[in-house]
């Protein structure tokens, strides 16, 4: 699907705020209600709006401990790489991963506590795996940007 002027302004907008209201939006872009409710339609349809979340404070979910842990594997194999994703994608202190290139197969975004927290989590659940070979953490001091946008 391609995007025009208008899908991208609008996908904004609800990345912004997912729960401006239609009406609000037809009013920003000139257009009716029902021309920017089909639009939406349209890129849920397609898969360009895939879905809509509630963005959570972590420090009130008692979860503003973030660490970054590289991951390397024992093996290279494809039993090994499915076992991993397959474990990792079950820890709820972890937000992201990303199977990269260079010294380490992936990176982890993982929010925990604190650091109690955080070694409670590498000792009872990360590293519990028989296939992790090594880890690396590196402890995130502050947020300069994080966002979930990709504004268009």
């Amino acid at each position: 699907m391609k995007l025009d002027l208008t899908d991208k302004k609008l996908i904004n907008i609800l990345q912004i705020d997912s729960k401006t209201t239609v009406k609000q939006i037809a009013l920003k872009l000139n257009l009716s209600p029902t021309a920017i409710y089909e639009r939406i339609k349209k890129l849920e349809k397609n898969k360009v709006i895939e879905s809509y979340v509630a963005l959570i404070d972590r420090e009130k979910a008692g979860r503003s401990f973030l660490v970054l842990c590289q991951v390397r594997l024992v093996k290279h194999n494809n039993t090994f790489i499915s076992k991993f994703e397959n474990e990792v994608v079950r820890f709820g202190e972890v937000l992201e991963c990303y199977n990269t290139s260079g010294d380490y197969d992936y990176t982890l975004k993982i929010a925990v506590e604190n650091m109690k927290g955080y070694r409670k989590f590498l000792n009872e659940k990360l590293t519990t795996l028989d296939y992790i070979g090594s880890t690396y953490s590196t402890f995130i001091i502050s947020e300069v940007k994080d966002s979930t946008a990709i504004l268009l």
